[in-house]
């Protein structure tokens, strides 16, 4: 497969990131794509859907494992991998709905599409680019497996002020929302134990005590 476009966004890394498309609905990201696909009239119509899927590449990944522990399980419990949504897979491709928030002429990018709430890296490869069909990608009786059984626990979020004062309203609300969805390790439980995370050009620090996570610059 080739790489028809990459994303950008203020995630140099894959730490921080939401574990699922949908879970920072602020998060903007741009995908922009390759030369040889500036192509005007490939994206014709696609003004007319809310919602697309991105088909990508886990590159950050390192190889696959038949079991691996999702976060939603505190980590300690393994699962087999295409029970999950692991990067650790066979063939490393991942699978994202994401809102079309519009298509932007951005100088010698082209066009490029402004999306929110994806969970990918900057600078991730992506392979296709579909649309959300309601009717047939909607299945309003499907059920959730152990997700379902196991509901993620928000944390209340407290950041420093002159951390606050460094980033604009929507970037503020969304490391709002990446904060409170813990993004430590799953196996990790150490309260007050720092953790280091790199958004929007800012080395930011966290940590985790009780129900509440504060944050700070490094």
């Amino acid at each position: 497969m080739e790489t028809i476009a990459r994303i950008h966004n203020d995630f140099p890394t894959k730490f921080g990131l939401p574990r699922q498309a949908g879970l920072a609905p602020s998060l903007r990201s741009k995908v922009v794509f390759e030369p040889a696909y500036r192509i005007a009239e490939a994206l014709r119509g696609l003004e007319g859907f809310s919602h697309i899927w991105l088909i990508w590449g886990f590159s950050a990944s390192e190889g696959w494992s038949p079991t691996v522990r999702p976060p939603r399980l505190g980590g300690n419990v393994r699962m087999g991998v295409f029970a999950t949504r692991s990067p650790y897979r066979p063939n490393p491709i991942g699978l994202s709905s994401v809102r079309l928030e519009g298509i932007e002429k951005d100088g010698d990018n082209g066009l490029v599409l402004v999306v929110s709430g994806a969970d990918l890296m900057d600078g991730t490869p992506i392979y296709d680019i579909k649309p959300y069909l309601p009717g047939a990608d909607v299945h309003p009786d499907a059920s959730d497996g152990f997700v379902g059984a196991h509901p993620q626990r928000l944390l209340d979020v407290d950041i420093a002020p002159d951390l606050a004062a460094a980033l604009s309203d929507s970037r503020l609300a969304t490391l709002r929302e990446i904060l409170a969805q813990d993004p430590r390790p799953a196996y990790q439980d150490d309260p007050g134990r720092q953790y280091g995370l790199s958004y929007a050009g800012l080395e930011i620090c966290f940590a985790v005590e009780g129900g509440t996570v504060r944050a700070w610059r490094k």
